[in-house]
C-alpha cells in the first residue's frame, strides 16, 4: 500500500489589528494605529512575460492580500490623478483602496470601478464619509455617494452628508450642495440645524451673500429655527457682502422668533449700518443696545469709528464720537489714533490737529506715525508752519524723524519757495544716514528750475553724484515730471539746453523732451532733436523710434517714417502702438493700401491690445468675401459707430482693400455713398477715397496682368517687345 502523501499545511491568514485589542493566551496586546502580519505578494517577473496586475480580475480579489503600500501600486498610477501620499497614509485601508480603485480607472466612474468596490464585504457611512473628505473629483464623489445608498442594508448617517457637502462646495459645485437638505429629506433623514450651519458657514467664508439668504430661507421652509449664533453669521455675511435690507429683514425674524440679542448680535447691525452710512438707523440700535444689555464699550466704539472712516463717512465719524463721549467711555490711545489719522488723510485736518492737542494733555505717547499723517496732511493744506512745528514737537518728545516725514516738509517749504531750508532739511537727512532717494530731491530740481537758479541746480546735482545717486536716470525721471503739465514744456526744454552744455544727456532723456514736444504740436522741434541724437553718435532705441515715426507722419514724411519701422524691426524690437496707429494712417493717406493693411495685421499680431479701428479692419476684410458685402459692411461700420468710434483712414482704406480683392469698384462705391447719405463722411472725403479707389483697383489689375504673364511663360516676350518699342 503507497504511503499516505503530507497533509498540506493550512493556508496562514492575514488579518489587519485596528486600535487596542484585549490580550488573550493567542494574541498579543495591540495598542493604537493599524497593525497587520500581512505580506504583500510579489510575483516573479521574466524577461518575456510581462508583470500580472494583482487588481486583474482573473484573479479571485481577496482584501486581507491587497497591500495599501505597495509601491508598484503608485508606480502604475499618475501623479496628476492621485491623491498625495501623506493624504493617503491618514486614512484607513478600506478608504484607501476605494480611493485606489478610483486612481486605477482615470476618477471616472463604470463599470471597472464598480466592480472593485462590490469586492467589499460591507460599506459604512463612516468609511463613505472618509472617502468623501479626500476625494477631489466631484464626479466621481457623487456617482459614489449615491452608488453607495443604493447597497442592501446601508443608509446615510449625517457625517456622510456632511463630509459630501464638503466635497461639493470644496469643488466648486456649493449650488449643487445646497440641494442637500431636499436629497436628505427624500431619503427619510430630516435635516437639521447643524446641515444649515455648515452651507451658511461655506457660504460665508466665501462672502457669497445671496446664497447665504437662501439657504436661510430654505432653513423656515423646513421649519428650522436657527440659534443666536447662526443668526449672527447669518447677519455678518449679508452685512459682509453689502445686503444691508436683506440683513434687516433677518433681524426683524430674529426678534419675532423671541430671541435676545447677544453685545455680538447688535455690534454686527451697528458695524454693519455704520458701513452703509445709515446713521439715523445706526443710533437706533445702539439705543435697544444701551436699554437691553448694556452700554458699548470703547473697543466698540473705536470698531464703529474704524468702519466709518475706512467709508470715507467723517461726519458719521464725529457723530458716533461725540456719543461715545456722552456715555462716560473715555477713549484710549488706539481710538485717538484711529480717529486722528482717518480725519487728517479725510481732509480734516484741524479737527484731528485738536483731538492730537487732547492726547498731549491727556499724557498719551503718541506713535510717530501719527505725527507723520498729520505732517503731511499740513503740508497738502499749505500749513508748512504749523507741519514744521509739529517736526520740532517730534523732535523734543524725544523721536526721531524718519524720510518720509523729511520728503513732506522738503515739498511743503518748495511750494512755499523756500527752497533754502529744504536744502538744509536734506543735508539733514544725509547726516542722518536715511538714505535719501530721488523723491527727497525732485521737489527742490524742480523748484530751482522754475526759478531759472541753475547755479543752484548744479549744486544740488553735485550732492547728488557725491552721494551716489544714478543722476541721468534721475534727470531723465525729473524731466518726465516737469513735463506733466504742457504749460511747463518749453521751460523743460530750455533746462535741457543748458544741461547739454554740460554734458547731462541719455537717450531716455530725449525720448521724453520729443514725446513732450510731439503732444504740445512742437513736431519741427521734436525732429531736431532727433537728428541731434544720431548726428551724436547715440543709439537711438525702439521707443525712440516710436516717437520719430509718429512726429515724421506728422511732417508728412511717409518714407523717413518707415525707415524708422524697419530700423525697430531690425533691432528684433516692436513698435509703440502709438507708432503703428500713426504710420498705417500715413500710409492709407498716400494712398498706400496694401502696406498699411499689412502693418495692422503685424501689429495685431505682436501687441497684447491693438487699436479698435485695427481690429474692426480685419472684420470689414473678412466681410467683404462674404456673401451680400455691402450689407455686411455697412453692419461692421454700424457697430465701429456704436462703439463711439467714427469711421476713420485705416477703416476706409480696408474698405477699399477688402472690395478690390473680393468685390467691384460699385459695390466699395454703395458702401462710401451710404456712409455720405448718413453724414459719417464728407463729400469732399468721398471724392478723396474714390480717386484711391480707382487707383488701388489699377494697381491689382496690373499685378493680376503681370502674375499671368509669369504663369504662362511670357514675361521675357513682354520685356523684349518693350525695349524694342524703346528702340523705335
Amino acid at each position: 500500500m503507497p504511503p499516505k502523501s503530507p497533509q498540506p499545511s493550512a493556508p496562514q491568514n492575514f488579518y489587519f489589528y485596528y486600535g487596542h485589542r484585549k490580550p488573550s493566551q493567542n494574541r498579543p496586546v495591540v495598542r493604537g494605529g493599524v497593525f497587520t502580519n500581512r505580506k504583500a505578494l510579489r510575483l516573479p517577473t521574466s524577461p518575456t512575460k510581462p508583470p500580472q496586475n494583482p487588481f486583474s480580475p482573473s484573479h479571485p480579489f481577496d482584501l486581507r492580500k491587497w497591500d495599501p503600500q505597495d509601491p508598484s501600486l503608485s508606480a502604475r498610477t499618475p501623479p496628476s490623478q492621485g491623491h498625495s501620499l501623506a493624504i493617503s497614509q491618514r486614512l484607513s485601508p478600506i478608504a484607501r483602496f476605494v480611493l485606489d480603485a478610483f486612481r486605477k480607472n482615470g476618477n471616472h466612474w463604470g463599470p471597472p470601478v464598480v466592480a472593485e468596490l462590490c469586492k467589499l464585504r460591507r460599506l459604512t457611512p463612516d468609511l463613505v464619509a472618509e472617502v468623501l473628505k479626500v476625494e477631489s473629483n466631484p464626479h466621481s464623489a457623487t456617482k459614489f455617494f449615491h452608488w453607495a445608498g443604493k447597497q442592501k442594508g446601508y443608509q446615510h448617517n449625517f457625517a456622510s452628508y456632511n463630509a459630501f457637502a464638503y466635497c461639493l462646495n470644496r469643488t466648486s459645485f456649493f449650488r449643487a450642495a445646497d440641494q442637500l437638505p431636499e436629497l436628505m429629506q427624500s431619503q427619510g433623514k430630516q435635516p437639521s440645524e447643524k446641515q444649515f450651519e455648515i452651507l451658511i458657514r461655506m457660504h460665508s467664508d466665501a462672502n457669497r451673500g445671496l446664497r447665504v439668504h437662501y439657504v436661510y430661507q430654505k432653513m423656515k421652509k423646513f421649519g428650522v429655527k436657527p440659534r443666536v449664533f447662526l443668526y449672527n453669521r447669518i447677519l455678518e455675511a449679508l452685512m459682509k457682502t453689502g445686503h444691508f435690507d436683506l440683513a434687516l429683514s433677518v433681524y426683524e425674524d430674529f426678534r419675532s422668533d423671541g430671541l435676545v440679542e447677544e453685545s455680538v448680535t447688535y455690534m454686527i447691525l451697528i458695524k454693519g449700518l455704520c458701513k452703509a452710512g445709515r446713521i439715523v438707523e445706526m443710533k437706533e440700535v445702539l439705543s435697544r443696545m444701551r436699554n437691553d444689555l448694556c452700554k458699548p464699550d470703547v473697543f466698540a466704539y473705536t470698531a464703529m469709528v474704524r468702519v466709518l472712516i475706512g467709508e470715507g463717512n467723517l461726519e458719521g465719524c464725529l457723530q458716533v464720537w461725540d456719543d461715545m463721549k456722552a456715555d462716560g467711555v473715555e477713549p484710549d490711545v488706539m481710538a485717538y489714533a484711529t480717529v486722528v489719522t482717518g480725519l487728517s488723510k479725510g481732509g480734516m485736518v484741524h479737527k484731528g490737529y485738536e483731538l492730537f492737542k487732547e492726547m498731549k494733555e491727556k499724557g498719551f505717547l503718541i506713535d510717530r506715525g501719527i505725527y507723520g499723517v498729520l505732517i503731511d496732511s499740513f503740508v497738502v493744506h499749505g500749513k508748512v508752519g504749523a507741519a514744521c512745528d509739529l517736526l520740532k514737537d517730534l523732535v523734543d518728545s524725544g523721536y526721531r524723524a524718519d524720510l518720509g516725514i523729511y520728503n513732506s516738509l522738503i515739498v511743503g517749504l518748495c511750494n512755499v519757495k523756500r527752497v533754502d531750508k529744504a536744502f538744509k532739511l536734506f543735508q539733514v537727512t544725509v547726516q542722518e544716514d536715511l538714505e535719501p532717494d530721488f523723491r527727497t530731491v525732485n521737489p527742490m530740481l524742480v523748484a530751482f528750475a522754475l526759478m531759472k537758479k541753475m547755479d543752484d541746480f548744479y549744486k544740488l546735482l553735485f550732492h547728488m553724484e557725491r552721494l551716489s545717486f544714478p543722476v541721468l536716470d534721475d534727470l531723465s525721471k525729473f524731466f518726465s515730471f516737469m513735463v506733466e503739465k504742457e504749460e511747463r514744456t518749453m521751460l523743460t526744454l530750455e533746462v535741457f539746453q543748458d544741461l547739454k552744455a554740460r554734458g547731462y544727456i541719455s537717450v531716455q532723456i530725449y525720448n521724453v523732451l520729443m514725446e513732450a514736444l510731439l503732444k504740445v504740436g512742437e513736431i519741427k522741434q521734436a525732429l531736431s532733436l532727433f537728428g541731434e541724437l544720431e548726428d551724436m553718435n547715440f543709439e537711438p532705441d525702439s521707443n525712440c523710434y516710436s516717437i520719430a515715426i509718429s512726429c515724421l507722419v506728422e511732417d508728412d514724411k511717409i518714407q523717413e517714417a518707415c525707415d524708422c519701422h524697419n530700423k525697430i524691426i531690425e533691432m528684433s524690437s516692436v513698435p509703440t502702438v502709438t507708432a503703428y496707429s500713426s504710420l498705417a494712417k500715413g500710409l492709407c493717406s498716400i494712398g498706400e493700401i496694401d502696406p498699411a493693411m499689412m502693418l495692422v495685421r503685424d501689429c495685431l499680431g505682436n501687441v497684447s491690445n491693438g487699436p479698435l479701428d485695427f481690429k474692426y479692419s480685419l472684420a470689414i476684410l473678412h466681410a467683404c468675401r462674404s456673401s451680400g458685402k455691402v450689407g455686411r459692411v455697412i453692419e461692421v461700420v454700424n457697430e465701429i459707430m456704436e462703439e463711439g468710434f467714427p469711421p476713420n483712414e485705416v477703416i476706409c482704406s480696408a474698405i477699399i482693400s477688402g472690395m478690390c480683392k473680393h468685390g467691384t469698384l460699385e459695390e466699395a462705391r454703395k458702401v462710401f455713398t451710404s456712409l455720405r447719405e448718413r453724414r459719417i463722411l464728407t463729400e469732399a472725403k468721398v471724392i478723396v477715397y474714390d480717386e484711391i479707389l480707382i487707383d488701388h483697383m489699377k494697381k491689382k489689375a496690373a499685378d493680376l496682368v503681370l502674375s499671368g504673364l509669369k504663369f504662362f511663360g511670357l514675361e521675357s516676350k513682354l520685356k523684349a517687345k518693350g525695349s524694342t518699342l524703346l528702340s523705335s
